[in-house]
């Protein structure tokens, strides 16, 4: 039995470059470090005495800022390379949370947001490029599979000591994240190589080829607005769903930095296994529509009339995580099977976007319904529209089908 599961894991894992499991290291001490903007709406209202509306506010401006930082991080990839744009991303970013800690006044604290999230954010389609660009065409969902076990490690790891932090002090969450942010920076600046001449590689192919951009291709521009709402209603089970436990569930900080954690625990343990026996099954439109599916479960359990909150709360969080291990490897599959080295960080640039537009709309909206309307209406109205997308994906999924069948 255990050499059975022993060389599943090996095969899981094998044929990736040495580049890959790097960047996949970074990811996980960046995500570590990623604890303080989950507790942002609890640091609000319970460190800073202010409303669940400031919180909205505040977690929106981080939206804000994100969307500006996904566009221009985007753009400059493609510009002057996935390498520098990392390093100065997290550096920089990493300097502004420490500031954050410093500062109580709430107006300078929402202007701080917008630029933290701005460099923050710029760091992520620039990776997300990184991933492609040393992965093998046949590797290419395994390789985003491995990055996202890292990024969950570190999210289990950083998340469930963030429930401790801040059990302790809100401030030191973001000196922490702001010094692991640095740490990352740093580690790409030593340990990433560089790629020769890009910027030289980059002018002439903006001067020789006529490049499409993302929002010239209609399935990408079709797919990327059905995303949006998917990750939206996604983004709120850990934006919205910590006040919900704490505040209406009575669940501590401890605990809910435990329960939240069990996402990255379970993806560390399951997602690259599921993804090296399912990947060449069916479509990857096929697997999303599935995780959809799975989301809307999660959220239907929130608005049950349960007792047992504890319980409930971790089968939610168990449910919601098959979802997306089902959903985001095969969105970063699509994705990426739509661009090319030429234009790979603008089309990054756009799926980081959909997790900027949510950081926008989520939040804010979402404990604008749970204030003026209740939680339950809250759950029941994210739970259709994850059912909706899961119908838009299967419209694509069978016109995709359709096209292919013709081609053949």
């Amino acid at each position: 039995m255990f050499k059975l599961v022993y060389n599943t894991y090996k095969t899981s894992f094998s044929g990736l470059s040495r580049e890959t499991w790097l960047l996949s290291i970074v990811m996980m001490f960046n995500r570590c470090g990623s604890m303080a903007v989950p507790f942002m709406g609890l640091y609000v209202t319970q460190s800073l005495h202010r409303s669940e509306m400031d919180a909205g506010l505040i977690i929106t401006l981080f939206g804000v800022g994100s969307i500006l930082g996904s566009a221009t991080g985007g753009k400059l990839t493609d510009i002057i390379g996935f390498r520098p744009v990392q390093i100065f991303s997290s550096i920089i970013g990493g300097l502004l949370f420490i500031l954050f800690s410093a500062i109580t006044t709430f107006s300078t604290l929402c202007i701080l947001a917008v630029v933290i999230s701005f460099f923050s954010e710029a760091f992520r389609p620039a990776n997300f490029t990184a991933v492609a660009h040393y992965a093998a065409a046949d590797t290419i969902t395994r390789s985003y599979s491995l990055n996202r076990l890292a990024v969950n490690i570190g999210w289990s790891v950083g998340i469930s000591l963030a429930g401790i932090i801040a059990s302790i002090n809100y401030k030191l969450l973001f000196i922490v994240e702001g010094g692991v942010s640095i740490i990352v920076g740093l580690l790409i600046l030593s340990f990433l190589p560089k790629v020769k001449n890009f910027i030289k590689q980059a002018k002439e192919n903006a001067n020789k080829l006529t490049i499409l951009k993302p929002w010239q291709d209609p399935f990408y521009v079709k797919f990327i607005l059905l995303t949006t709402i998917f990750i939206t209603c996604a983004f709120l089970m850990f934006r919205v769903v910590p006040v919900f436990f704490k505040e209406q569930w009575h669940i501590d900080e401890f605990a809910i930095g435990i329960i939240i954690g069990l996402n990255g625990g379970i993806i560390a343990l399951f997602e690259m296994i599921m993804i090296n026996k399912i990947e060449h099954k069916r479509s990857p439109l096929y697997f999303i529509i599935i995780g959809s599916i799975l989301f809307a479960v999660s959220y239907l359990i929130l608005s049950a009339p349960v007792s047992f909150h504890l319980a409930a709360a971790i089968l939610t969080i168990i449910i919601f995580t098959g979802g997306e291990m089902f959903a985001l490897p095969f969105i970063n599959t699509i994705v990426i099977s739509r661009s090319n080295e030429h234009n790979r960080g603008l089309y990054a640039a756009g799926y980081t976007l959909s997790w900027s537009f949510a950081q926008v709309i989520g939040p804010f909206a979402g404990f604008f319904i749970a204030k003026h309307f209740g939680y339950n209406w809250l759950w029941f109205g994210l739970a259709c529209m994850l059912v909706l997308c899961a119908y838009g994906f299967s419209i694509m999924n069978g016109k995709k089908q359709a096209s292919v069948l013709q081609a053949n």
